[in-house]
């Protein structure tokens, strides 16, 4: 790396637009990496504002963040109420802006990126959910990168028996949930809503822009 790969505390929080102490916050929770006292990998600010909308949007909670992805694809959302399955069908019908909708769903899963010895990557694979990117047209990723979803209850066991290690600039991407794990293949596996918001969050600009028009379009077809 060099010295242009880092960036300070103040640096950071003028690029997020958000105070020290909300950066040093993200650094406590995994969300930033920290190399040194004050110090910041560029990737891990890069990739947290790439997966923010600017602006004041409220996220979804987990579950209902789940339940919207769902009702997207077309599916049921048989963990929310009438009430609030009503409500997620109202607010989708309004929304004309992606990046709105992958502000809402951001906390369905909470993002980590690691590094590990090639041997571990087939067993990774074996563990983990990989949204259907070829469906947006988007080549799979190289041989030795990953990105995918896995259960909040197997990562330690992952990261220990796999030894992966915690790195921003890792080619590896998990993207954590407490969700019912059941629930998270069916919707995976059955809709490419989630491939696309998984794109419209990457630092790769031609990917992130493939992923927003895809959910602009669904959002369309929905309306």
């Amino acid at each position: 790396m060099t010295e242009s790969d880092f960036v300070g505390l103040e640096v950071a929080a003028a690029l997020l637009g958000i105070s020290i102490r909300h950066v040093r916050r993200l650094v406590n929770s995994g969300s930033l990496t920290q190399v040194a006292r004050g110090v910041l990998e560029r990737d891990s600010v890069d990739r947290y504002l790439s997966s923010q909308r600017q602006g004041r949007t409220r996220s979804w909670a987990e579950h209902t963040a789940w339940g919207a992805i769902a009702v997207l694809s077309g599916e049921e959302a048989d963990w929310l109420g009438p009430t609030q399955t009503s409500r997620i069908r109202r607010t989708l019908r309004e929304l004309a802006d992606p990046g709105e909708l992958v502000s809402r769903v951001r906390d369905r899963a909470h993002v980590q990126t690691f590094a590990a010895h090639r041997a571990a990557l087939p067993r990774l694979r074996a563990i983990i959910l990989r949204p259907n990117m070829n469906a947006l047209g988007v080549v799979d990723s190289a041989e030795n990168q990953i990105d995918g979803y896995i259960a909040a209850s197997d990562l330690d066991n992952a990261v220990r028996t796999l030894g992966l290690r915690t790195t921003s600039s890792g080619d590896i991407t998990l993207r954590v949930t407490g969700f019912d794990f059941d629930q998270v293949r069916k919707i995976v596996s059955t809709s490419a809503v989630v491939a696309a918001l998984d794109a419209a969050t990457v630092i790769d600009p031609r990917i992130r822009g493939v992923g927003q028009r895809a959910l602009a379009e669904m959002l369309a077809a929905y309306r």
